[in-house]
Order: structure tokens, then sequence, then C-alpha cells
């Protein structure tokens, strides 16, 4: 039981909660669920205070009781979600840039994260891209599951030479070491040509494979000099970035000269195209598949920020693929999503 000091300071600090949920119910009318999250937030900071300070497993349960009485229908302060609370603020406490992340997701995006994961900058990647690619819980979830993160570690690029280092980590997890194609309408064996145009046609399928801060500029996007014409397969430009991403196609396994040729490209691109302020152009190739060792030798004898992925490719069966969403249906999601 709490003595009189305790029972005082309790009731202080109920009140001060209670005020502080009100005040964010309010606030939520006119603005996005941020400002609940921010409570929570709150809530966490008070908990982990006062837990600091003689606070034990009893209080907490007492607070749940008298916050879900107090407002009544409202899911959110069960004795568990508290507790989260205070683990969550103590997590992002020290670190801004994940409190605005935070705020900016569903709480229930929130746990799973900050629950599944304990690496810090395996976090900051799921919290960004959650946040970017609006992701529903359940697709958040498949992509723990399949360890998204890790396909994107695995990209393979020399950035750590070609770009500054407060650069390459927000560089290097815009891409993934392989791609999955499976939705292309191609046969199991095709030529680029045909894979080029299945991904433009299929566009807005193809962001939802590369991501929303993808743009697209234009496909055998012409580059020209001494009259001479050089035509990059894919052009986009990354609007987080602020570069152009030239992306070449090869259907079968990389091979070095590629890479010269891709870095040609870049060359031109930043000559010619590019304007002042905007980053240096990146390349991606795009192969069938490719020899670790090999892409790793090639990159080293080129100077422009570039890497290589790989592509999945296989027919899906017609029950699965007729119920597939469309690109009418994709846009609208994405429309939704970022309008």
């Amino acid at each position: 039981m709490m003595n009189e000091i305790e029972n005082k300071d309790y009731l202080q600090t109920l009140i001060s909660l209670k005020q502080r949920v009100l005040q964010a119910q309010y606030n939520s009318y006119s603005a996005v669920n941020s400002e609940m999250i921010l409570a929570y937030l709150d809530i966490g900071k008070t908990i982990s205070e006062k837990t600091k300070t003689g606070w034990g497993t009893s209080v907490i349960q007492q607070l749940s009781k008298d916050l879900q009485a107090e407002f009544n229908g409202i899911k959110g302060f069960s004795e568990r979600n508290l507790r989260l609370m205070r683990f969550v603020y103590e997590e992002i406490a020290e670190n801004p840039i994940w409190q605005q992340l935070v705020a900016k997701l569903h709480w229930g995006h929130t746990v799973m994260i900050f629950s599944k994961i304990k690496d810090k900058t395996e976090r900051a990647f799921y919290l960004e891209k959650a946040q970017s690619e609006a992701w529903s819980r359940s697709i958040l979830e498949e992509k723990i599951r399949f360890d998204l993160y890790a396909n994107y570690q695995q990209f393979q690029s020399n950035f750590d030479k070609t770009l500054s280092s407060q650069e390459v980590a927000a560089y290097h997890l815009q891409f993934k070491d392989e791609y999955d194609l499976s939705f292309l309408n191609l046969s199991d064996h095709h030529t680029e040509r045909q894979l080029q145009n299945a991904l433009v046609a299929n566009v807005t399928k193809m962001l939802g494979q590369f991501g929303s801060d993808f743009a697209f500029m234009g496909q055998q996007f012409r580059l020209e000099l001494d009259d001479k014409e050089y035509f990059v397969d894919l052009l986009f430009y990354h609007r987080k970035l602020k570069s152009m991403i030239a992306i070449e196609l090869k259907v079968n396994e990389f091979k070095p000269e590629y890479s010269q040729q891709l870095n040609w490209y870049l060359h031109l691109l930043d000559k010619t195209v590019k304007y002042p302020e905007d980053n240096p152009s990146i390349g991606i190739l795009l192969c069938k598949s490719k020899s670790q060792l090999t892409v790793e030798y090639a990159l080293e004898i080129v100077n422009k920020p570039m890497g290589v992925a790989t592509y999945t490719y296989s027919q899906l069966p017609k029950e699965i693929a007729q119920n597939l969403p469309s690109a009418e249906q994709l846009a609208v999601i994405f429309n939704t999503n970022n309008g």
C-alpha cells in the first residue's frame, strides 16, 4: 500500500496524465494519429521516471485501472501497454530521429518493431520503411519475418568508396540485393527488351518493388555526345536522395564490362542532364545472377556510385495472378498513401 506522500504524488501524476490524454484526444480531431502516439510517449516517460524513484508493479496496475475507468471504451491503457509505453520511450529517449518516426506510425507498428528487433540500425530501417512505404501491420510483420533488412544489407555496391560517410547508410538502404519480378506477365525465358517493356507496362507494380521515392523518368533514356547516342534502359529520380537512378537490365550473369558501360552512362548523366542542386547519379545493374567475387572486383575499378542486384522471376499460376491488384488499383493505393 502507498503511504500518504506516495498517494499524493500518485494522484497528482494521475491527474496530469488524464489531462495529457484529453489534450491528445482534442488535438487528434484535427491531426493525425501522431498526437495520441506522443501522449503514449509522454506516459512512458512519466512511468519511466516514477519507477526510478520507487514506483512498483502495483502502482502501474492501479494506474492502468484508473486510466481505463476514466477513458472507458478507449483501448491502449492496459497494464501491458503501459509497460510497452515505458519500454519504447526508454529505447528512443536519446534519439530524436526515432521519436519523429515513431510519432508518424501506428502504435501497433512501433510495438512490433521494438519487440521483435533489437539491433538499433535494423530498427531504424523498419521504422523508416514502414512510414515511407505506408506498410500495413500485416505487411510489416511479413517484411520482418522474411528478413527484408538482410536483403538490403547484402546489396553489393561501391558506395563506401564513391560517397561521403554520411551518405553511405542512407543510400545503401534504398536498394535491395534481390528483386522479385514475378508480377510480370513474361515467359520464363525472355529478352532484355521484353523485360524492360514489361517493367514499364507495370510501372506502378515496379515502384512497389523499388520504393515510393522512385519517380519514373523514362525508358531508353537518350544521351548524346559527339553525334553519338547512348540509351539508359530505365531512368528514375529518387526524391529522398535527390539523385537520378540509372537501371541497366541484364537477363544473364553479371559481367565486368557491364559496370564499365554503366559508369560511362552515369558520367554522361552528371555532365549533361543533372541539375547543379542534384546529388551524383546512381547506377544499378539488375542481372539474372552474379558472382559476388566478380562483382566486388569489378566495382573496385569504377568511380561512379553503383550497385549490382539480381532479380527472380517465375510465372505465377493464373488463379493467383488474376487476384493480384491491377496497376490502376495500385495507383489508387499509392496516391492515397502519399497524398
